[in-house]
């Protein structure tokens, strides 16, 4: 099969260069100096299509594939300069020809060749018109985003360009549901998209543009359609399964409105085929735009979750999935100085999984296998979730801009597993039945205040302040045959034994900092920080036991509660000097901070004070105006929070108990990168890599006790250093006009300490992911991509393999058809392949839908193959694991979908 899909490919490339030509040369200023990055392009004259186009390297150079035996005008345009067209004919043979621009042209003339080409670049902004683009099988905003050249969208909805990472994505300049992309590559309309703009170096607020290093800042903005402004466009969907012994369905509405004072976008999903329009992942992992405002404060303090392991999946990865999804974006313009933005979300879902998984607790410093627990379980999930932002904007003048923006995240999930457990010891099996319970109800308010003023040339100021609020109250249970710890007070001779434990952790946090801005010269500006970080929590926790006849056994002692205050503070004053040296740009900085930490448990209070100096150091060489290397030094203090400081013990799951330690002190890491870019127009060449290494001294570790069943825990200070190394590298192009390429690779190297059974345990990981891929894009034929990614977990001396060979097959046919089918396989496997499973998916859909039509007729099909199951695998420091989960089945649902 893979064989077949590569030759169809290589077929089909010989095919389309035996009939062409190529036509080259230099675009010149009055004959002289060459032009780079001036627009080329090819109309053929019998067809009215642009059959190629390009945009001039450094060297002024262009290179176009042009059909044998044609005649094209071929136009050239260059900002400032008389726009040009020369007619050429073309034989069999390869074409040279320098072409000559003369001082003086028209700027709305060149506006509009540059408006035809299928790329073009003014800037900082790279301009892809979609149509050049569509082949007619495109339905949302993400199919058109895969075809363009530079620009990736991997399977959770997440863009990058030129290898970064797009952060906010807006619509005719509105913002598009700040914080996440998937939404909007997942449901915009790709019939409504004119154009696609990629703005580099972006920073939201124009004040600080000059002076802030923004090389790694992507944003996106889609332009629309002129019929699709001032009214009401988008599409609604109904289908319903064919086929199945249960009933299958799905109801999918999406609705936009944009004009210049307003906008609204609503999108709904309500299916039980497993499509999540938004998974538990992106809920906790949205941030509603919010960035780390203290970023280059060199302190690092996180507030950790207390999620308590509820199970993830993705997409149609489970046995059964039912969802219910609501959203709606708004942004509105009061006056012409501010405006008004905000999103709501609700989702809902049940869920439904199957797992069967085996775990291997290593012997110390050894890949040898000190225990097994072989686990089946059936877990039953309820999870709703909520997202609310608000934000406003006030911009009187060019001077002066005042932001407030608050995002509000509430939940509701609650999980019923039952296990059947097979422990292994020295040879001995004992086997179990265990039920648990897992609630969590976590609540969060996040708020920002930004205030930004331009005294003068000079003088530029920056007031920022977050506030977080935070409400957690995680509740577990779990019900075993067997005793699961010694606990104080713990009641033994039970028929079963009931635990279960309550959390509630609250945190207040607030960050906020003042920046003063020098400019010494146009080139270089001085930046003086003045900022504090206060955090206060409080931790509660109790541990009690349901005796057989439902008596309840308080396990009061101080060891089994908690009851912890904890402040955090730290004050910082930050010194950075910015200067533009020809090509470099260098930021040298330091941070001189003192700490103030105190926490109070046990009836007493332990308090901690010190002063830290944390230099940092940025350099850009920029090679040429789209090749960069960046070196990024920084030193960063990194801190626990409350989570780690509780003595008390704390049920992370049935057979896990941890305890905290309230001396923990800092970590200090210290973290170099370096980092290549290249994005080059002349043949989109798309070339980035990094590589980064970070060490952690005096790391916070963990020393545990293994029984062979049941683990304790608990941090403790070390002198010890953890390591870890990552490479990243990755190459694409588009050729031939139709062709797009890309490999990559992507490794990364581990090392780390803990205590094991009172042994030191040092451990290494090396994972790596090699990928490459190969597709094209033709309007008038069938449209090919062929894929293949390795990875290689190694795990403590145990390696896990998977190949991943993939396809999809796309093509528009007889002006009315759409035929859209997708094949991934995976071989997984271990070293010694005594751990071995294969599994594909494929699916299918078959759309009919007339020329200029709004009805639109479909039947598709997910798991064509029926595959049942899938594996993965994981790595802790003391244990590896494979797992086997089962998926939901074959599905083929009719659908019919009316476009406004």
């Amino acid at each position: 099969m893979k064989k077949i899909l590569l030759f169809a490919l290589l077929f089909t490339s010989t095919i389309a260069i035996s009939q062409t030509i190529r036509f080259e040369g230099t675009v010149l200023e009055s004959g002289k100096t060459p032009l780079e990055m001036a627009n080329v392009m090819a109309v053929n004259q019998a067809t009215k299509a642009v059959d190629s186009y390009g945009i001039t390297n450094e060297k002024g150079k262009f290179a176009l594939n042009l059909n044998k035996n044609a005649t094209y005008n071929v136009k050239i345009s260059y900002l400032g300069m008389q726009n040009k067209e020369i007619t050429i004919t073309t034989q069999s043979e390869n074409i040279t020809q320098n072409i000559t621009l003369e001082p003086g042209g028209i700027e709305l003339e060149g506006v509009e060749i540059v408006r035809e080409m299928p790329v073009s670049i003014k800037g900082d902004t790279i301009v892809y018109n979609a149509d050049s683009f569509k082949t007619g099988t495109e339905r949302k905003l993400e199919d058109i985003l895969k075809k363009l050249p530079g620009v990736e969208v991997n399977a959770d909805g997440e863009v990058e360009v030129e290898g970064k990472k797009v952060t906010k994505l807006m619509v005719e300049g509105k913002d598009f549901f700040d914080g996440d992309t998937k939404l909007g590559v997942k449901n915009i309309p790709a019939d409504a998209i004119d154009k696609v703009q990629v703005l580099r170096n972006y920073n939201e607020n124009s004040i600080l543009k000059g002076v802030e290093n923004n090389q790694d800042n992507i944003a996106m903005n889609i332009k629309l359609k002129s019929g699709k402004k001032n009214f009401w466009f988008g599409d609604m969907t109904a289908g319903i399964g064919v086929g199945h012994d249960e009933e299958r369905y799905v109801i999918n509405p999406k609705l936009f409105y944009y004009n210049p004072k307003y906008s609204i976008n609503i999108i709904t999903n309500f299916n039980n085929i497993g499509e999540l329009p938004l998974t538990i992942q992106d809920y906790f992992k949205f941030t509603g735009g919010f960035r780390n405002m203290m970023g280059k404060g060199g302190s690092s303090f996180n507030v950790s979750s207390n999620d308590l392991g509820i199970s993830l999946l993705r997409n149609n990865r489970a046995k059964e999935i039912e969802t219910s999804f609501g959203a709606t974006n708004f942004s509105y313009n009061v006056t012409k100085t501010w405006s008004l933005s905000g999103f709501g979300i609700l989702s809902s879902s049940i869920t439904d999984l199957e797992t069967k998984s085996q775990t291997n607790i290593l012997v110390p410093n050894s890949s040898e296998v000190a225990s097994t627990e072989n686990r089946e379980e059936v877990a039953h999930q309820k999870s709703n979730l909520g997202l609310f932002k608000l934000s406003s904007s006030y911009k009187p003048s060019a001077r002066f801009q005042l932001d407030y923006d608050v995002l509000g995240k509430i939940s509701k999930q609650d999980e019923n597993n039952d296990l059947l457990r097979e422990s292994i010891v020295s040879g001995t099996s004992d086997t179990e039945t265990i039920f648990t319970n897992k609630t969590q109800d976590p609540t969060s308010l996040n708020q920002n205040l930004s205030a930004y003023y331009t005294q003068s040339d000079k003088n530029i100021f920056a007031f920022e302040m977050q506030h977080l609020y935070q409400d957690e109250d995680p509740f577990y249970n779990a019900n075993l045959e067997t005793q699961p710890f010694n606990l104080l007070g713990y009641t033994s001779g039970e028929n079963r034994n009931d635990i279960n434990q309550g959390r509630f952790v609250k945190t207040n946090k607030i960050d906020a900092k003042l920046d003063y801005y020098y400019m010494v010269t146009p080139k270089s500006n001085i930046n003086v920080t003045l900022g504090n970080t206060y955090s206060h929590q409080t931790f509660d926790s109790s541990i009690y036991q349901v005796l057989d006849d439902g008596s309840v056994n308080d396990l009061n002692n101080p060891a089994n509660t908690n009851d912890v205050t904890y402040n955090f503070n730290d004050a910082f004053l930050g010194l950075h000097y910015k200067i533009l040296s020809g090509k470099f740009t260098f930021t040298p900085g330091v941070s001189f901070h003192t700490y103030n930490m105190t926490n109070t448990q046990l009836g007493s209070k332990f308090n901690m004070n010190f002063f830290r100096i944390l230099p940092d150091f940025l350099a850009i060489y920029q090679i040429k105006k789209s090749e960069t290397l960046t070196y990024n030094f920084g030193l960063t203090n990194s801190f626990t929070d409350i989570n780690r400081l509780a003595e008390g013990f704390v049920l992370n799951g049935y057979n896990s108990l941890s305890r905290g330690n309230r001396a923990l002190e800092n970590a200090t890491v210290q973290s170099h990168s370096l980092t290549f870019r290249k994005f080059n127009m002349f043949n989109f060449e798309n070339i980035n890599a990094r590589v980064s290494y970070n060490k952690t001294l005096d790391a916070v570790k963990t020393q545990s006790v293994f029984d062979g069943v049941n683990q304790s825990s608990s941090p403790f200070n070390s002198d010890f250093a953890d390591e870890a190394i990552s490479g990243f590298a990755s190459y694409g192009r588009s050729f031939l006009k139709n062709y797009k390429a890309s490999l990559s690779t992507n490794l990364n190297w581990s090392k780390f300490n803990n205590i094991q059974n009172t042994i030191l345990v040092t451990n290494e990981s090396f994972t790596q992911v090699h990928s490459l891929s190969l597709s094209t894009n033709y309007k008038n034929l069938p449209n090919l991509e062929v894929g293949y990614s390795l990875t290689i977990n190694d795990y403590a001396g145990s390696k896990f393999y998977t190949d991943r060979p993939s396809a999809r097959l796309d093509y528009y046919f007889l002006k009315s058809f759409s035929f859209v089918s997708e094949y991934e396989f995976y071989h997984y496997y271990n070293a010694d392949k005594t751990i071995e499973n294969e599994y594909d998916f494929l699916s299918a859909s078959l759309i009919y839908q007339k020329k200029d039509s709004k009805w639109e007729y479909k039947i598709a099909a997910t798991n064509l193959l029926n595959t049942t199951s899938l594996n993965d695998d994981s790595f802790s420091q003391f244990s590896t694991r494979t797992s086997q989960y089962t998926v939901q089945p074959r599905y083929i649902i009719l659908s019919l979908k009316y476009n406004l």
